[in-house]
């Protein structure tokens, strides 16, 4: 009797044990995860309290979910960019790009037409758009990988580049984009789920799951890692490192120009000088407090998706709670050097 009860709690210890185990397994193979959801919780509950008035409203949120989507789209393949050991600087362009790409297809098939014909004309210009997205992010990635140009200063120079390429090629001149108001596609694009929900953040939840999968469940993403990581060993585990460093650079090109869609139809305008202008502190901040090394190797989808809400809420969050807006740029320049610090120190400690 006395032995059979010894047994019980014998195996009742080592399941605590085991179950003790792996928590604390868990917790450091999603300490990335789990850091970033803290820091989420804890800084929607300091906005909540601060601006009850604000944060308890759903209209609060609704703007958050029609606006955030417009930088997190192109946060998410970034972060593969930067596991990649490699940063792109020129997306704001591209969406103006891309854009340019749009409206030129745009006017030469549906100008005049409506109903099928403009949706289908609307199609076809969209299929352009991310098209020569994904070029122009692909000639990025070729300048970077095959001339051997940092991709930090060919970015910089193409930001200027592409944007100087959509000013010549439209003159500066705006687009009005009035005709595909009521249409199917506007409404697939940017449309209101039950007349609360945007579409946009649908097309981010999506692309965030495809990122994911991308990442953690593909070939692709298991080889941006090891680029990521040690190139050379990349190399000799057979990894094709050009190919994938060029491919990431194309899928940032695709996200930036269905981003530049997606805010000039929420606004029925295309504006070429100033497209894509706003988003490049937003979107690196969100990749790096994310979790993302700027050193490569290291990120995850999940937490710069969460911290693009982070981010995407500051403004506001700052505004309500008694701040003035300038300590935007001081909280975002904050986030982008203090998570490049952290990961320097624990690159230095693990070293």
């Amino acid at each position: 009797m006395t032995s059979s009860v010894d047994q019980q709690t014998k195996r009742r210890t080592e399941q605590e044990q085991d179950f003790k185990h792996s928590l604390a397994r868990f917790a450091r193979k999603n300490a990335l995860q789990l850091g970033i959801i803290s820091v989420f919780l804890l800084l929607w509950l300091l906005f909540i309290v601060g601006a009850p008035r604000v944060f308890l409203a759903p209209e609060i949120y609704a703007a958050f979910m029609s606006s955030i989507p417009f930088f997190g789209i192109m946060a998410l393949p970034l972060t593969l960019v930067i596991i990649a050991r490699e940063i792109d600087l020129s997306f704001g362009s591209i969406m103006a790009v891309g854009m340019t790409a749009f409206v030129l297809v745009f006017e030469l098939l549906a100008d005049g037409q409506e109903g099928s014909a403009l949706v289908g004309g609307a199609l076809v210009a969209l299929a352009a758009a991310l098209v020569v997205g994904f070029l122009v992010g692909l000639i990025n990635g070729i300048i970077v990988v095959k001339i051997g140009i940092p991709s930090l200063i060919t970015t910089i120079g193409t930001q200027f580049f592409w944007r100087g390429v959509v000013l010549v090629i439209t003159s500066g001149q705006g687009f009005s984009l009035i005709n595909t108001r009521g249409t199917a596609f506007r409404e697939v694009l940017v449309g209101r789920i039950g007349g609360y929900l945007p579409i946009q953040m649908v097309w981010m939840v999506l692309i965030g799951i495809a990122m994911w999968i991308l990442l953690n469940r593909h070939r692709f993403g298991a080889h941006v890692y090891l680029v990521g990581d040690n190139e050379n060993s990349a190399r000799l585990m057979g990894v094709n490192v050009d190919r994938t460093r060029m491919l990431v650079f194309g899928l940032i090109g695709v996200a930036a120009a269905f981003a530049g869609v997606l805010a000039s139809m929420e606004v029925n305008y295309f504006w070429p000088a100033t497209l894509g202008e706003g988003h490049l502190m937003r979107t690196l901040a969100a990749v790096f407090l994310g979790g993302t090394s700027v050193f490569g190797g290291t990120g995850t989808i999940v937490g710069t998706f969460l911290a693009c809400f982070i981010v995407g809420t500051i403004e506001a969050g700052t505004v309500s709670i008694g701040l003035t807006g300038y300590f935007t740029q001081l909280i975002f320049g904050l986030i982008i050097v203090v998570s490049v610090a952290m990961h320097t120190l624990l690159r230095k400690r693990l070293g």
